[in-house]
């Protein structure tokens, strides 16, 4: 059986991730007079990595982040009293097993969606099942749908294993819609023990104001912070300092 009968019988099985390297392996086992059982092992080994990438990269796209932040590449010296060991703590995952929830609280610019990002990319990596929203602009659209499809965007938002609801309250008050939305996410997690970040400027206290409704508000907070870690950032915002650096670079035109 010739290479390329080969390649085709292992297209056809679906072992792209073999195929792909088939030739490579061959020469390197010619060229090294490698054991048979250790060049097969290479090759089953290609196939596990091709197969785990795809699932990586599917996992991302469905996730709905915009980028792959990391918490490695995060400027902690700019503001050394974010709670930088909460941060590793939600980074580590242990929150999603135990279906407990994350609130990131604090003044803009000062990293938190950065931080949610970070934690949900992990979390894709890890095998999770991700959804980030940004919370406003998708309650907004909830609120314009239709019956059949906005309880398609419920199932959405309720079934992943840790959803991100980014810069809620962004622009104040919501429509009363998105605010029954709101509640129908956290009472439905908080029943399965899924995992909820909620990122936000507006402190805990005003929610009542921007829900537009005192008694959703309690009931929405209390499910929201049974089992929930409450981080606060305060500091300089690193918008702000990236756009300083900017102008501080740019060249100045000649008189």
């Amino acid at each position: 059986m010739t290479m390329i009968e080969i390649e085709r019988i292992l297209r056809e099985l679906r072992l792209s991730g073999i195929a792909d390297t088939l030739s490579t392996r061959v020469m390197q086992a010619q060229s090294t007079q490698e054991p048979f059982l250790d060049t097969l092992g290479a090759m089953l080994q290609d196939e596990i990595d091709r197969r785990r990438s795809r699932l990586s990269e599917r996992r991302f796209k469905q996730s709905k982040l915009d980028e792959r932040p990391s918490l490695a590449d995060f400027d902690w010296r700019f503001n050394p009293k974010l709670p930088r060991q909460a941060c590793f703590e939600l980074h580590a995952l242990k929150f999603i097993t135990e279906g407990a929830n994350a609130l990131i609280i604090g003044k803009p610019g000062t990293g938190k969606s950065h931080v949610a990002k970070a934690v949900a990319y992990q979390a894709t990596l890890q095998s999770y099942d991700v959804r980030y929203v940004e919370a406003d602009t998708e309650f907004a659209r909830y609120a314009l749908a239709n019956h059949a499809e906005q309880a398609k965007i419920l199932r959405t938002y309720v079934e992943p294993d840790l959803l991100v609801l980014d810069d809620l309250f962004l622009a104040r008050r919501i429509h009363e819609a998105s605010a029954e939305l709101l509640q129908a996410i956290v009472h439905q997690r908080y029943k399965l023990r899924r995992s909820l970040i909620v990122t936000s400027n507006r402190v805990l206290q005003d929610w009542a104001k921007y829900l537009g409704d005192a008694t959703m508000a309690s009931t929405i907070l209390d499910r929201l912070m049974h089992r929930a870690a409450m981080l606060e950032f305060e500091g300089k915002s690193y918008r702000l300092k990236e756009a300083a650096s900017r102008i501080a670079l740019s060249p100045v035109a000649a008189p």
